[in-house]
């Protein structure tokens, strides 16, 4: 049987319909990856001037490189992170959060509850800040620092039970023996110390324990208590930017909807996540403003040199290191 021979215009026909069809691939392929990076982008920030300013390149200093007291870092910004309890009002934590882009670290500073602060002009514990908003809260937090908080983000703490059931719950250790009973407010906290594998309503329970019923706890009430939060969420963040919750993405996204207010955009949040996957959990490191409870003032009184120092390695923003005469800090 003779072979059938197909035309040559034929055989040059299909040859230019793959080359248009691989040409039309790869021009929506550079179409789809420039509108991603279009939408990821780093943030921009607002100078002291009110203009604004991407601090993504606002670290060029002036020609004559002197930097100014408000010269920016490359890519550096402060985030005020609050966890909310629609039940009781008021932010349950509140950490300020600088992601170094530049420089490849996150680090992520505690502020007690009772911590003094000048509000309205005079000193009261900074939690009643965040009873009036979280706005307010902020510009509490910049002054009693004296650097700028550049973002908010507000997360209800519904939300962080469901993004630990989301990631299939958290191995953690449990630091001490917890057993509290509030029939008031349905709430029951009781947990051998030791590790355990906690889910989203155990492991909210765990992070906002204080003490024992019989007075017994952890002895410093709140510090102890931050110090419990900061290590769960270094083991929430070890989990959650891996690969194998590289599908989770969209469940993410519905619940960051759902349960979080904040003024960044969403391609600045999405710049922030792939910056925070290529610096690694163990580029996030974690600490407390440094103080003491005072039961003369009812506050806890920070210590003014050592916030400084910890402004001036961790927090500025800023090129040039801050003063002490920047911070208002209640004695």
């Amino acid at each position: 049987m003779q072979k059938q021979v197909q035309p040559r215009r034929q055989r040059r026909r299909k040859r230019r319909s793959w080359v248009r069809a691989a040409v039309i691939i790869v021009f929506a392929a550079a179409a789809v990856t420039g509108l991603v990076k279009c939408l990821i982008h780093p943030p921009t920030v607002s100078s002291p001037d009110g203009s604004a300013d991407s601090a993504a390149a606002s670290s060029s200093s002036s020609k004559d490189d002197s930097p100014t007291p408000t010269t920016r870092k490359d890519q550096f910004y402060t985030i005020l992170l609050s966890g909310v309890d629609d039940d009781n009002g008021g932010s349950d934590t509140n950490i300020l959060v600088t992601f170094d882009a530049a420089g490849g670290s996150i680090h992520c500073v505690s502020i007690p509850r009772d911590t003094g602060a000048y509000i309205n002009g005079s000193a009261h514990k900074i939690n009643l800040a965040s009873k009036t908003s979280t706005a307010k809260l902020a510009e509490t937090v910049s002054h009693l620092l004296g650097i700028p908080v550049d973002f908010t983000i507000e997360v209800n703490l519904h939300g962080f039970v469901e993004l630990v059931n989301a990631i299939g719950g958290v191995d953690f250790e449990v630091p001490i023996d917890m057993n509290y009973d509030d029939p008031t407010q349905n709430l029951h906290i009781h947990f051998t110390a030791g590790m355990q594998h906690l889910y989203g309503e155990d492991a909210l329970k765990v992070v906002r324990f204080r003490h024992n019923n019989d007075g017994s706890g952890y002895g410093t009430e709140d510090i102890g208590r931050i110090s419990t939060q900061q290590a769960f969420l270094k083991a929430v963040a070890q989990q959650t930017l891996t690969l194998s919750n590289a599908d989770k993405i969209g469940k993410f996204a519905k619940i960051f909807q759902q349960y979080v207010t904040t003024d960044l955009e969403v391609g600045e949040l999405a710049w922030f996540g792939t910056q925070a996957l290529s610096i690694g959990t163990e580029n996030i490191t974690f600490s407390t403003l440094p103080g003491a409870w005072s039961d003369a003032r009812a506050l806890y009184l920070l210590d003014t040199e050592a916030v400084l120092e910890l402004v001036n390695e961790s927090l500025n923003p800023y090129v040039l290191d801050r003063t002490a005469e920047g911070l208002q800090i209640p004695t």
